[in-house]
């Protein structure tokens, strides 16, 4: 693109460079090299059948070897382990087709900064350099050795003392204070567990990218309107956009779905126990998605300001006109205004009055907010059937399709 300068010259206009926020990092490399994955994250089928056999599978295999613990003669076998085969062949998957989601509505959101005019052409050097840094941050190698080294140090502990099972399971067996670790419990705690860890946490690294990404631009001058249909100044896409992550949610819905299944199951504890951890889980999934959008409200509450006060005074100046043309003009004037355009202008003034006056402060509606709790909450759904027998499912069953 080329902007024209004085007299004949022109000089290339900076456009931001192309930006992704999924397609970078040393895994992702190594999945290229292994043709898991394209230059845009093609070939997902593949790439999830290999992780979900890499994770899954040998914990399957070596839990038939160690024999016990595929039957029922401990308190959890492998086959009823609900949270394992909900972590490896539900959450993980979603967590692998979350990138592919994210690449095709994330990634067009920088240029759409530069297209909208939203971002001006003195800020342009500083937007390309923020978003060259995020790039940077994204490809390097240092930060995802930091989340392995967090994986198995931090990471393992936590899933050691608050979230691994303390009874007789497929891969541990407990004495005192310690757990033994069967061959398919040291696969587990070693790969898979650390694996899975890995990429969730290369999740919350990005969305922490993406926000200071966001950080950066709400820095800058922006050129933001009250008046835009979209009712945030131009920047209602942010919050449109939002729902790219649901997957992220979902998957994270799914795992918690799994912990508590299996705590209902084995622990005999009921699922309103549970009321508050899952009211706080979805909330906090929430506020970490759509909460640092909030960095746009000083932008957005100025641009309401402006907005009140300029429709203000053009409506004021319009409508004095209009009454001195029209009301004060005798009946011969005012029987003349049927099909005027003046009345459809007037009409046209106050929708746009009203469009400026109930511009949001923040980037997002209740619509966004609804649609990333519906994402979180729906994997919770299936557990309401803990809370009833089978007689009584049925009898509310019949009644709500016969009755």
């Amino acid at each position: 693109m080329l902007q024209q300068a004085s007299g004949t010259r022109t000089v290339p206009a900076l456009e931001p460079p192309a930006f992704s926020l999924v397609c970078g990092g040393l895994l992702f490399r190594v999945c290229r090299r292994a043709h898991l994955s394209g230059d845009s994250l093609e070939l997902l089928h593949r790439r999830v059948l290999v992780v979900t056999l890499f994770t899954w599978l040998p914990l399957c295999a070596l839990s038939i070897v160690d024999g016990p613990g595929f039957a029922g003669a401990i308190k959890i076998p492998f086959l009823y382990d609900v949270e394992t085969h909900v972590r490896f062949l539900l959450a993980l998957p979603l967590l692998l087709v979350a990138e592919v989601v994210v690449e095709e509505r994330i990634s067009p959101l920088v240029r759409r900064f530069v297209e909208g005019r939203i971002i001006r052409t003195d800020e342009m050097p500083t937007f390309n350099a923020a978003v060259t840094s995020a790039l940077r941050a994204r490809n390097s190698v240092a930060v995802e050795a930091a989340l392995l080294l967090l994986v198995y140090t931090l990471g393992f502990w936590l899933w050691r003392n608050a979230i691994a099972s303390g009874a007789s399971t497929w891969y541990a067996r407990p004495d005192g204070t310690r757990l033994h670790f069967t061959g398919a419990g040291y696969w587990y705690g070693f790969v898979s567990i650390p694996f899975f860890q890995f990429i969730l946490l290369r999740w919350y690294l990005r969305l922490v990218l993406w926000f200071r990404l966001l950080w950066n631009i709400s820095r800058l001058d922006l050129h933001l309107t009250a008046a835009h249909p979209d009712g945030a100044g131009g920047i209602g896409f942010l919050g449109h956009s939002a729902y790219a992550f649901s997957p992220v949610l979902f998957a994270q819905g799914v795992l918690l779905a799994g912990v508590i299944a299996t705590r209902i199951l084995y622990e005999g504890q009921t699922l309103p126990a549970f009321e508050m951890e899952v009211l706080s889980a979805i909330g906090a999934m929430v506020l970490f998605i759509l909460g640092p959008l909030v960095i746009f409200a000083p932008h957005l509450d100025r641009a309401w300001r402006r907005g009140v006060a300029e429709y203000g005074c053009l409506a004021n100046a319009y409508i004095f006109r209009f009454e001195e043309k029209w009301m004060r003009g005798g009946p011969h004037k005012t029987a003349a205004l049927l099909g005027s355009a003046d009345i459809q202008a007037l009409a046209d003034l106050a929708t746009s009055h009203q469009v400026v006056s109930s511009m949001r402060l923040v980037p997002f509606g209740k619509r966004d907010v609804f649609g990333l709790i519906a994402a979180a909450a729906a994997p919770l759904l299936p557990l309401t059937l803990t809370m009833f027998s089978a007689e009584e499912l049925i009898g509310r069953l019949f009644k709500l399709f016969f009755h």
